[in-house]
Protein backbone atom coordinates (compact mmCIF):
# COMPACT_ATOMS: atom_id res chain seq x y z
CA UNK A 1 0.00 0.00 0.00
CA UNK A 2 1.52 3.27 -1.15
CA UNK A 3 0.64 5.38 1.92
CA UNK A 4 0.54 2.50 4.45
CA UNK A 5 -3.17 3.13 5.10
CA UNK A 6 -6.35 4.36 3.45
CA UNK A 7 -6.41 8.16 3.22
CA UNK A 8 -9.65 10.12 3.34
CA UNK A 9 -10.34 13.84 3.44
CA UNK A 10 -12.21 14.80 6.63
CA UNK A 11 -15.36 16.18 4.96
CA UNK A 12 -15.58 13.19 2.61
CA UNK A 13 -15.25 10.80 5.54
CA UNK A 14 -18.28 12.41 7.16
CA UNK A 15 -20.26 12.14 3.91
CA UNK A 16 -19.18 8.51 3.46
CA UNK A 17 -20.18 7.60 7.02
CA UNK A 18 -23.58 9.25 6.55
CA UNK A 19 -24.16 7.38 3.27
CA UNK A 20 -23.04 4.10 4.83
CA UNK A 21 -25.29 4.54 7.88
CA UNK A 22 -28.32 5.05 5.64
CA UNK A 23 -27.41 1.94 3.67
CA UNK A 24 -28.17 -0.49 6.49
CA UNK A 25 -31.59 -0.86 4.92
CA UNK A 26 -30.16 -2.48 1.80
CA UNK A 27 -31.12 -6.11 1.34
CA UNK A 28 -28.25 -7.07 -0.97
CA UNK A 29 -25.77 -9.36 0.82
CA UNK A 30 -22.78 -8.24 -1.27
CA UNK A 31 -23.44 -4.57 -0.47
CA UNK A 32 -23.79 -5.37 3.22
CA UNK A 33 -20.55 -7.39 3.17
CA UNK A 34 -18.68 -4.59 1.38
CA UNK A 35 -20.01 -1.95 3.77
CA UNK A 36 -19.05 -4.09 6.75
CA UNK A 37 -15.54 -4.54 5.28
CA UNK A 38 -15.20 -0.78 4.75
CA UNK A 39 -16.32 -0.05 8.33
CA UNK A 40 -13.43 -2.27 9.47
CA UNK A 41 -11.04 -0.46 7.10
CA UNK A 42 -12.19 2.94 8.43
CA UNK A 43 -10.91 1.98 11.88
CA UNK A 44 -7.35 2.42 10.58
CA UNK A 45 -7.90 5.24 8.09
CA UNK A 46 -5.75 8.36 8.03
CA UNK A 47 -7.97 11.46 7.99
CA UNK A 48 -6.38 14.59 6.53
CA UNK A 49 -7.54 18.00 5.40
CA UNK A 50 -8.24 19.05 1.80
CA UNK A 51 -4.86 20.74 1.30
CA UNK A 52 -2.89 17.65 2.32
CA UNK A 53 -4.65 14.94 0.32
CA UNK A 54 -2.41 13.51 -2.41
CA UNK A 55 -3.68 13.81 -6.00
CA UNK A 56 -3.50 10.05 -6.55
CA UNK A 57 -5.86 9.08 -3.70
CA UNK A 58 -9.32 7.86 -4.72
CA UNK A 59 -12.12 10.03 -3.41
CA UNK A 60 -15.55 11.23 -4.49
CA UNK A 61 -15.58 11.98 -8.24
CA UNK A 62 -12.15 10.44 -8.87
CA UNK A 63 -11.80 8.62 -12.19
CA UNK A 64 -10.07 5.33 -11.47
CA UNK A 65 -8.46 2.91 -13.92
CA UNK A 66 -7.84 -0.56 -12.52
CA UNK A 67 -7.18 -4.16 -13.45
CA UNK A 68 -8.74 -7.31 -12.02
CA UNK A 69 -8.01 -10.92 -12.96
CA UNK A 70 -11.12 -10.83 -15.15
CA UNK A 71 -10.70 -7.52 -16.96
CA UNK A 72 -7.98 -5.03 -17.74
CA UNK A 73 -7.99 -1.24 -17.73
CA UNK A 74 -11.54 -0.56 -16.59
CA UNK A 75 -12.19 3.10 -15.79
CA UNK A 76 -14.98 4.38 -13.56
CA UNK A 77 -15.79 7.56 -11.72
CA UNK A 78 -16.61 7.06 -8.02
CA UNK A 79 -19.79 9.01 -7.22
CA UNK A 80 -22.45 9.36 -4.53
CA UNK A 81 -25.27 6.79 -4.78
CA UNK A 82 -27.76 9.12 -6.46
CA UNK A 83 -25.25 9.81 -9.28
CA UNK A 84 -24.38 6.18 -9.99
CA UNK A 85 -24.81 5.27 -13.68
CA UNK A 86 -22.86 2.21 -14.79
CA UNK A 87 -23.75 2.80 -18.45
CA UNK A 88 -21.82 6.07 -18.21
CA UNK A 89 -18.97 4.55 -16.16
CA UNK A 90 -20.07 6.11 -12.88
CA UNK A 91 -20.22 3.73 -9.94
CA UNK A 92 -21.70 4.45 -6.56
CA UNK A 93 -19.37 4.57 -3.62
CA UNK A 94 -21.75 2.00 -2.09
CA UNK A 95 -21.29 -0.51 -4.91
CA UNK A 96 -18.82 -3.24 -3.92
CA UNK A 97 -16.20 -1.88 -6.35
CA UNK A 98 -16.72 1.72 -5.18
CA UNK A 99 -16.35 0.68 -1.55
CA UNK A 100 -13.27 -1.36 -2.39
CA UNK A 101 -11.46 1.51 -4.11
CA UNK A 102 -12.29 4.50 -1.90
CA UNK A 103 -9.24 5.90 -0.07
CA UNK A 104 -6.65 3.80 -1.90
CA UNK A 105 -4.07 5.30 -4.28
CA UNK A 106 -2.52 4.80 -7.69
CA UNK A 107 -0.27 1.74 -7.59
CA UNK A 108 -2.08 0.05 -4.70
CA UNK A 109 -3.14 -3.55 -4.95
CA UNK A 110 -5.91 -4.86 -2.73
CA UNK A 111 -8.02 -7.94 -2.17
CA UNK A 112 -11.80 -7.51 -1.82
CA UNK A 113 -14.79 -9.82 -1.53
CA UNK A 114 -17.28 -9.45 -4.39
CA UNK A 115 -20.51 -11.33 -5.20
CA UNK A 116 -18.45 -13.54 -7.52
CA UNK A 117 -15.85 -14.19 -4.81
CA UNK A 118 -12.57 -12.70 -3.67
CA UNK A 119 -10.63 -10.69 -6.24
CA UNK A 120 -7.39 -8.74 -6.47
CA UNK A 121 -7.63 -5.18 -7.76
CA UNK A 122 -4.60 -3.25 -9.05
CA UNK A 123 -5.10 0.50 -9.28
CA UNK A 124 -3.45 1.71 -12.49
CA UNK A 125 -4.36 5.41 -12.49
CA UNK A 126 -6.35 8.01 -10.57
CA UNK A 127 -7.48 11.29 -12.12
CA UNK A 128 -9.17 14.08 -10.18
CA UNK A 129 -11.69 16.25 -12.03
CA UNK A 130 -11.21 20.03 -12.00
CA UNK A 131 -13.75 20.56 -9.21
CA UNK A 132 -13.85 17.70 -6.71
CA UNK A 133 -16.95 18.87 -4.83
Amino acid sequence: MKYDTIIIEEGELNILKRIMSMSRYLNDKSYKASISHLYAELEKVKVINEEEIPEDVIRFNSIVTFDTPFSKNQSYQIVTPENGDVKNNKISVLAPMGLALFGYAKGDELTWEFPSGESIIKIIDVVQPENND
